[in-house]
């Protein structure tokens, strides 16, 4: 093994849209990365470019794969332990794919499969905004909605390998809850992740409602989503004011009841969402503070995410050095 092989691993990060692999020194610098758009997610085809996009990283460094210390990859669906089983991949279309065992036949080598929150999670405790901290709660509102824990140092995957599935945290119960992508009904992420978010707004104007938030989209309903609710929010429209803050007592109330039993140190809110609605996350950063328990409270600070789009390829590749 070379010198420089023996100080890196590769992290992968699969998201629906996405695919990243970079090369990170055990410091947490990316040495050489390349990102390709998934126009087919069919898992052949995605691992085919997984094998593909290392290859590319290899040949920027001049290593070969065996002279690397290990590879990581996190995965946007519902994991089932370290074999790599997606049970669910909402925004992929995957159901049951043995992914992990795909990926290491096509690879001919040991990688560890995660989930991509969990990998951002611990990419942001050890060399992001949350460095050295032991007790971390990550939420990012995305396209979907996912988190991740960090408690006592460690990752945290629970029996299953499903802990951390933050987005499908039940927030209405009953046939009348919205359907979720991952097949049930009343989830978190059917309420706020982004691709549901649009679907409510673009519902208001089916309805012949949310005239404000079509109007802050340029008169496009292609471009309304998010931002178009949160200006049209920001200017006052009393529908758009109303559906944000229903968004964010979602939300806040979540990961106030998460930080009243978990009494992280850090919580890191991140992701597209509340990135491009900033008074939004005002909004969930205050509803946290005020239904969050007291003394949890106290001892709980919120951050931003450090590490942006390469928290998921650092931590995966982190966590390839874990046991």
């Amino acid at each position: 093994m070379s010198k420089l092989g023996s100080e890196i691993t590769l992290g992968c990060d699969l998201g629906a849209t996405n695919l990243r692999v970079a090369a990170v020194t055990q410091g947490g610098e990316v040495l050489a990365s390349m990102r390709r758009a998934l126009d087919d997610r069919a898992p052949s085809v995605v691992v085919q470019a997984l094998s593909d996009g290392v290859a590319e990283v290899l040949r920027t460094l001049g290593e070969p794969l065996e002279a690397i210390g290990g590879i990581g990859v996190g995965v946007a669906g519902q994991m089932r332990g370290r074999d790599g089983l997606v049970l669910v991949g909402p925004n992929l279309g995957w159901r049951d794919v043995p992914f992990g065992e795909m990926v290491r036949s096509k690879l001919g080598c040991p990688v560890r499969v995660v989930n991509d929150l969990s990998a951002a999670a611990w990419g942001e405790a050890s060399v992001g905004a949350a460095r050295g901290e032991k007790d971390v709660l990550l939420v990012f509102v995305g396209s979907g909605v996912g988190g991740g824990l960090i408690l006592g140092g460690r990752l945290y995957e629970g029996e299953g390998g499903l802990a951390g599935e933050f987005g499908h945290i039940k927030v209405v119960t009953g046939p009348k809850g919205r359907r979720c992508g991952c097949g049930e009904r009343g989830c978190l992420e059917a309420y706020v992740g982004g691709h549901n978010l649009r679907l409510r707004v673009l519902e208001l104007a089916d309805a012949g409602r949310g005239q404000g938030i079509l109007e802050a989209a340029g008169g496009d309903p292609e471009r309304i989503g998010g931002i178009a609710l949160e200006l049209a929010a920001e200017a006052g429209d009393p529908e758009a004011n109303a559906l944000r803050e229903e968004v964010a007592a979602f939300l806040g109330v979540a990961i106030a009841n998460a930080v009243t039993l978990l009494n992280p140190q850090k919580l890191i809110l991140g992701g597209g969402v509340l990135a491009g609605m900033h008074g939004l996350r005002k909004r969930v950063e205050s509803c946290v503070l005020e239904a969050g328990g007291k003394q949890q409270v106290a001892q709980l600070s919120i951050l931003e995410p450090a590490l942006g789009d390469d928290a998921g390829v650092i931590g995966a590749a982190l966590l390839a050095r874990t046991s």
